[in-house]
């Protein structure tokens, strides 16, 4: 009787460790590497990204976020992701130009620079393309979503002002991508340094202006040192993307995926809420002086930002050359990311954001 129940004792314990490790083998948590700190609008949305997806898959699948470039900064994450260090990541085109020429279509500055509108036409695009998918996958890692920088403007210390293309000439200026290219063409001496830096830039008078979006001026308190910002809404970085390690990729269900890639989709509409909102609430601050100096705000009119689209022209043709050297139809992708901006924009105009749609 006492062996019997020593045997029963013991297939108990073996079912019962079995189900533990199968419920353990079930939760899977990515290494995800972010360079920005925890706070702003894109914090907000990373997390929103990290929560949602630990709801809706019951605790199968979590983010561990290493924030502040604590794993790896912007310009390793793609390299990290890729090796494995780390299993997901915010990678940046500008800092992989060779690597991520496929991703930095949305650096090319166009019209449509609305957050929303930007981020859907590139999600579409990169979900739907053949061609885009396969560019990932030759880095070995996997597109998930996208974020965006919002449209940019550019602030400016002391008395230095901007209202047309022609006022950068001989100014010193902060920045990036294919906009640092454009003002560099426009005669300005460029000044190269992160983000981070761009306060004391701005203080010290090593810049007279830099590139800006909105919701950053709040987060880096650049108020403090700024006396006007042109309002140009001058496209956007939106070669902002999350992306997944190949291999880690493969090994999630069908079902998995389809979840990561919705919660993704979801994630847009709620980053570019806020993003929206917060332009509201930073141009309305502004001239007030409550995040800092009063800051005179210069809008451009329609005619003088389309001066700065005008010399978009070459960079578009650049970058359908690059990615045909690389073995792609640049000018088919580049017609169809066109069309894409076209259809969110019309449905915007039509419809609203679907955040604010009865």
């Amino acid at each position: 009787m006492a062996f019997n129940k020593l045997i029963k004792s013991m297939i108990a314990g073996s079912i019962i460790s079995l189900s533990t490790i199968g419920a353990a083998a079930a939760e899977t948590t990515f290494r995800y590497g972010e360079a920005s700190p925890n706070r702003g609008a894109r914090a907000d949305a990373l997390q929103y990204f990290a929560d949602q997806l630990e709801a809706r898959s019951n605790g199968d699948l979590k983010l561990d976020i290493h924030w502040g470039g604590a794993l790896l900064k912007y310009s390793a994450i793609l390299g990290g992701v890729s090796s494995g260090t780390a299993d997901m990541g915010s990678v940046l085109a500008a800092y992989a130009p060779q690597k991520m020429r496929a991703l930095s279509v949305g650096d090319v500055p166009v019209p449509q620079s609305d957050s929303w509108v930007g981020m859907r036409a590139m999600y579409e695009l990169m979900t739907t393309n053949a061609q885009m998918q396969q560019a990932f996958e030759d880095n070995d890692v996997v597109y998930v979503t996208n974020f965006t920088t919002s449209p940019m403007q550019f602030e400016c210390a002391g008395d230095a002002r901007l209202e047309s293309l022609s006022d950068f000439e001989g100014k010193k200026i902060r920045a990036s991508a294919i906009y640092a290219k454009i003002l560099n063409d426009a005669g300005s001496n460029m000044v190269n340094f992160v983000f981070s830096e761009v306060y004391q830039a701005l203080d010290t008078g090593l810049v007279d202006c830099s590139g800006t979006y909105l919701y950053a001026m709040r987060a880096f308190k650049t108020p403090e040192v700024v006396n006007s910002v042109a309002v140009m809404d001058w496209g956007q970085i939106a070669g902002f993307a999350m992306v997944m390690n190949k291999w880690s990729w493969d090994d999630l269900s069908n079902e998995q995926r389809s979840l990561m890639r919705q919660v993704g989709s979801e994630m847009i509409d709620h980053y570019a809420q806020k993003l929206v909102e917060d332009r509201e609430k930073v141009l309305a601050e502004l001239p007030t002086g409550s995040l800092g100096n009063k800051v005179e705000v210069i809008r451009w009119s329609d005619e003088k930002r389309a001066e700065l689209f005008a010399e978009s022209d070459k960079y578009i043709k650049e970058w359908i050359r690059d990615m045909e050297k690389a073995g792609y139809d640049g000018a088919q992708i580049w017609k169809e990311y066109q069309s894409l901006l076209k259809k969110y924009q019309n449905e915007l105009d039509e419809k609203g954001y679907p955040w604010a749609r009865s």
